[in-house]
């Protein structure tokens, strides 16, 4: 049986319109005699949120150090915000899917009655690696950041030139519109749109995916997770670079400095409830039928 620690439930207000699903969660937790938390996904100021009958609402940071699981509701987007704010405390998240894809979601909507099960402690985690992102300029670490699912580097609107590195070793130059740089988990995100590979989300692997790019050998690679790659963006190209987390803001880059990607310390953990295969949810979300 669970220690009785709190249950968050993280929610996306905006895909979960006046709380309906949030309210459904609540009740389910709390017939299994379950301490609920609600914190509000993407919310600026908690004073300006009004939560679930019956629920208080708290901020995700003051709530997440001493929880024993997040219910993340919504999209992929919202896990992965979820998955940001746990990961210092390896937190397990839970994804109940009610937006797009959710490829990384264990439940659709009309499951959740299946939290009984995660309420009475019957459940196994599933390990998913993370990168760490640093921005090298002129030699220095001016941007840190990391990522459960990709780092994109690219050209604002126009073409820019880059160069790959897997430990120092070249593995590839091209000018496009620029790279993808994914975990497994985000295999079957923009890096599969970009014609990356589909890769099994528990492999502990770098997918390297070239966006559009104007040579025919910039092909995708595949690397081990310790390996370091590099991408050096060139001079001589004068557009504007980005790089974006998770699909999060743009943060701008110089012409000649340096993305360096390597495997973090900080890990996600996802909750599963069922037997389901990661194919098999391939197949269901990607419209393969029979």
């Amino acid at each position: 049986m669970p220690d009785k620690k709190k249950i968050i439930i993280y929610t996306n207000s905006i895909i979960d319109e006046n709380y309906a699903v949030a309210h459904k969660v609540i009740g389910i937790l709390r017939k299994n005699n379950r301490d609920v938390v609600c914190c509000p996904a993407f919310a600026e100021k908690i004073s300006d949120v009004s939560c679930p009958n019956g629920c208080d609402c708290s901020s995700f940071e003051d709530e997440v150090a001493d929880a024993e699981m997040i219910i993340a509701l919504g999209g992929d987007g919202t896990i992965l915000q979820a998955a940001r704010g746990a990961a210092d405390f390896g937190v397990p998240i839970l994804g109940i899917n009610l937006g797009g894809k959710g490829f990384m979601a264990e439940l659709e909507a009309d499951e959740i009655e299946l939290l009984e099960i995660a309420a009475n402690g019957k459940y196994s985690l599933e390990t998913r690696i993370m990168f760490d992102i640093d921005v090298i300029h002129d030699g220095e670490v001016v941007y840190k950041d990391f990522t459960l699912n990709d780092i994109v580097i690219r050209g604002d609107n126009k073409v820019i030139e880059l160069t790959l590195y897997g430990d120092g070793h070249k593995i590839t130059h091209f000018s496009g519109d620029g790279a993808v740089i994914a975990t497994p988990t985000g295999s079957t995100a923009y890096s599969m749109s970009a014609g990356g590979p589909i890769v099994d989300p528990a492999a502990k692997n770098i997918i390297i995916t070239p966006i559009c790019a104007h040579v025919l050998s910039a092909k995708s690679f595949v690397l081990v997770a310790n390996r370091v790659v590099t991408a050096e963006v060139g001079t001589k190209k004068q557009n504007p670079v980005y790089i974006s987390v998770d699909g999060g803001d743009h943060v701008y880059i110089e012409r000649g400095d340096t993305v360096k990607v390597y495997k973090s310390e900080r890990y996600t953990n996802l909750v599963r409830l069922s037997d389901k295969s990661f194919y098999r949810k391939v197949s269901e979300k990607l419209g393969e039928k029979g």
